[in-house]
């Protein structure tokens, strides 16, 4: 593993399929970085032309299987950065804490977990069945894994793009199954997965408050019952796949910057929706200038 850069080019990749009207809110409160990689699903509401109005720095991957965790991956796969950030399109995670994600990985982390129960963090969305539903899965997680993590089923996460290869992802180029199944780790449960193979492969993993936000537009593709039965089974599998964690590491979150108040936050986008406009596509320029941002230390675009 080659040295780590104290200022690292970031990468932002976001999955979508039909998210034009979040991303009109959620892209102008991103932090200024070195590229976002947009995967898109065949979208037809517009979602590349916002996000190329929006962006002079996105790349649009088309995913090549179908699911979230394939989108996932091949954003990964494709990204450019020294740091992989992933990040929800419909603004249920605020992009105003990545420099805080940035941070802890400049610290020593290797992998960055969002958590909603650390002090700082939190939820507009967590029932008291959801909260319960997760708090059982965590404990049995931790307990299958010989881990301490204090949020499994949270997405919003960070990491070296350099431990990629470690989490043995699947193959982006794999054909889709000629029956139309999924292939392991296309589908939601990724982001169990995630947490599963980082701990697995023993590496440093320090958990950054979060507070996780309502959905922009739309309705969200949460179902308690269903995505906690997931979760088991992901569990399981991976548990009897890969065995417990190899002294995976939790490492002591850096200070933490105060972040500016998003529009995400504060919800005034609500007092007049973005209008679409037909402004030109900016090609991306790179510049490796560090720049400094709420104390988070990487190289913009």
């Amino acid at each position: 593993m080659s040295a780590r850069s104290s200022s690292p080019r970031v990468s932002i990749v976001i999955p979508t399929k039909d998210e034009a009207k979040n991303l009109e809110v959620l892209l102008p409160d991103l932090p200024d970085v070195y590229e976002v990689v947009l995967v898109d699903a065949g979208s037809t509401d517009g979602t590349v032309d916002v996000a190329r109005r929006h962006l002079s720095n996105v790349r649009v991957v088309e995913q090549t299987r179908t699911g979230k965790g394939n989108a996932l991956v091949c954003g990964m796969y494709a990204a450019a950065g020294d740091v992989i950030v992933t990040l929800d399109a419909d603004g249920s995670a605020d992009p105003c804490e990545i420099p805080a994600f940035v941070d802890a990985l400049v610290d020593g982390a290797d992998f960055a977990k969002g958590s909603r129960y650390m002090s700082g963090g939190g939820s507009v969305d967590l029932t008291r069945l959801r909260a319960a539903g997760n708090w059982s899965l965590n404990f049995l997680s931790n307990l299958s894994l010989g881990t301490k993590f204090t949020d499994l089923c949270y997405g919003y996460n960070a990491f070296w793009s350099d431990v990629l290869p470690a989490l043995k992802l699947p193959d982006p180029d794999q054909p889709q199954p000629a029956d139309g199944s999924c292939i392991w780790g296309d589908g939601f449960e990724i982001e169990t997965l995630l947490t599963v193979r980082v701990a697995q492969a023993g590496l440093a993993v320090t958990e950054v408050p979060s507070f996780e936000l309502d959905r922009i537009h739309g309705e969200s593709n949460l179902r308690t019952f269903a995505d906690g039965q997931r979760v088991l089974r992901t569990i399981a599998a991976e548990t009897l796949r890969g065995g417990r964690a190899k002294r995976s590491r939790l490492v002591a979150a850096p200070a933490r910057h105060h972040a500016p108040t998003c529009r995400l936050r504060s919800r005034d986008w609500e007092q007049a929706d973005a209008p679409v406009h037909d402004a030109p596509v900016h090609d991306a320029p790179v510049h490796d200038a560090p720049v400094h941002l709420n104390g988070a230390r990487w190289q913009a675009r």
